[in-house]
């Protein structure tokens, strides 16, 4: 088996201004002499560590198991992505930027040709439209939507291979969830993650394809840093605009690249600086910590797989809901009332009765957690106007409630766990601790359960022969020479 990459110790990051950029030098020595220290300072910030390491990622085999944790994301990607290219945010902006379409070597997956920039925004936003793309739960971030699509665009562009676009992927999903579990909790009170975080992705993914070597890369890293954006009000209620969250990091990262491929510089010290973004979008963040043991461990292969159509933060009370309706063998109909004790995420995003339209039950807890019991699972048809409608389920979500389980919050956001209580009509209480959601590295989808998400959603958009030869494609991408595809998006 290949040694894992190791790369040089990790110089530790100063928590303070090691020089005064704005000090007066009068002399040309003096000049050079702070121009040095500048120099050195710069060539120790996280911007410039993270895009060495993602260069030696780049350079470097993966082994096996990491391939293939590479190629699971892919199949993922392209199993929640298809389904939302029919969906309002992808087909809005398709159709509004119609005259960056029909030429280019890219492809969005409803079949458009394209520049390269715009089908990574198109096919990101249709990425995250469905709600059943990956999570890395420490970072609370969908890395897969901004990063695939604009690794794929990029790839289809610069007739990289199949092995180079999956080393991009990994160093990708690497660079961005290390950062986005630096920024922690206090950086999702008011952002959403994946249009934060998400931008590191891209950049890295995109600017390894094209090209950029480690000091051009860093430089489109800081680049991404000053775009980052994704408020978290774009999801508390009927919207329609957390999409474009993926969809603007991956553009705001193929931009990145693109002033880096030209000779423009960014801020360095842009994560780590006092008016950085660790400064800026969370509190006392460890970047040196963000930073150990980059090439030894693989935060790809600690993806969720997501198992239904919703907001991830609903899943345990749901997962839970589900084994307690299994073990007991009750009827929606036998449920006097569900108490959901989760922690803060589950409570402040998804705590409303709000489930009018697809956009808002899909952050409903009440509404979500109501239709799988009367329903049995939470799939794409769980947003169809009856069953939006569904009187039984109108009836149960009133009398689902949820609170705060100091218990449960203290595990977020690296555990994703839930007490349930659910009461009977006959006078029973039953009682669940949900662990972890269906489909986390501790309770896995494993390759025949993704596929079948894969055949699912997928299904939507493809025939069963496309489908197939896809997804037989999707396994050996490894060994595909080149990832331009002439005659469309699914194209040999």
């Amino acid at each position: 088996m290949q040694e894992l990459l190791a790369f040089a110790p990790i110089a530790a990051l100063p928590t303070k201004p090691t020089i005064d950029p704005f000090q007066d030098c009068f002399t040309i020595a003096g000049i050079a002499v702070e121009e040095r220290r500048m120099n050195m300072a710069i060539n120790q910030t996280a911007i410039t560590q993270f895009a060495a390491a993602a260069s030696a990622m780049a350079t470097t085999r993966p082994q096996d198991h990491v391939i293939h944790a590479a190629k699971r994301c892919v199949i993922d990607w392209y199993a929640t992505t298809l389904p939302g290219t029919t969906d309002r945010p992808a087909m809005s902006l398709q159709n509004g930027l119609s005259d960056e379409l029909g030429h280019g070597r890219a492809w969005t997956l409803s079949g458009q040709r394209g520049a390269a920039r715009t089908v990574a925004l198109i096919n990101a936003t249709a990425s995250h439209t469905v709600e059943f793309d990956d999570i890395f739960a420490p970072a609370i971030y969908h890395p897969g939507s901004p990063t695939i699509a604009a690794a794929l665009a990029m790839a289809e562009s610069r007739n990289a291979s199949g092995m180079a676009f999956l080393q991009a992927i990994i160093a990708g999903y690497e660079i961005s969830t290390r950062i986005g579990v630096a920024l922690g909790r206090p950086h999702y009170r008011f952002w959403h993650n994946t249009g934060t975080v998400g931008t590191f992705g891209a950049a890295t993914a995109a600017g390894l394809l094209a090209g950029l070597d480690a000091r051009q890369l860093g430089h489109a890293l800081a680049i991404a840093a000053t775009m980052a954006a994704g408020l978290q009000q774009a999801f508390r209620g009927d919207t329609q605009t957390k999409p474009l969250h993926a969809g603007h990091a991956a553009d705001a990262g193929m931009v990145a690249v693109a002033q880096a491929a030209g000779g423009v510089k960014g801020a360095l010290d842009i994560l780590e600086a006092p008016t950085g973004l660790g400064a800026a979008m969370s509190e006392d963040v460890d970047w040196t910590a963000a930073l150990r043991g980059l090439g030894q461990t693989w935060n790809i292969t600690r993806m969720t797989v997501k198992n239904h159509g919703c907001c991830g933060h609903i899943f345990p009370g749901l997962d839970g809901s589900l084994a307690l309706q299994k073990a007991h063998n009750f009827k929606a109909d036998d449920v006097l009332k569900v108490a959901i004790g989760g922690y803060s995420a589950t409570v402040d995003v998804t705590g409303n009765y709000i489930a009018d339209t697809a956009p808002a039950a899909k952050f409903c807890l009440p509404f979500i957690v109501a239709s799988g019991l009367v329903h049995g699972s939470i799939r794409l048809d769980a947003y169809a106007p009856e069953r939006l409608a569904d009187a039984a389920v109108q009836d149960l979500m009133q009398r689902v409630t949820f609170h705060l389980d100091p218990e449960i919050d203290a595990l977020f956001p690296g555990q994703r766990a839930a007490n349930v209580k659910i009461t009977l009509r006959d006078g029973r209480e039953l009682s669940h601790f949900q662990p972890h959601r269906v489909g986390d590295p501790d309770l896995p989808l494993d390759d025949q359960q993704l596929q079948a998400k894969y055949n699912e959603l997928a299904g939507t958009t493809l025939n069963d022969a496309a489908r197939a030869t896809l997804l037989a494609d999707l396994w050996q991408l490894e060994n595909r020479p080149t990832m331009t595809r002439m005659a469309g998006p699914f194209s040999d």
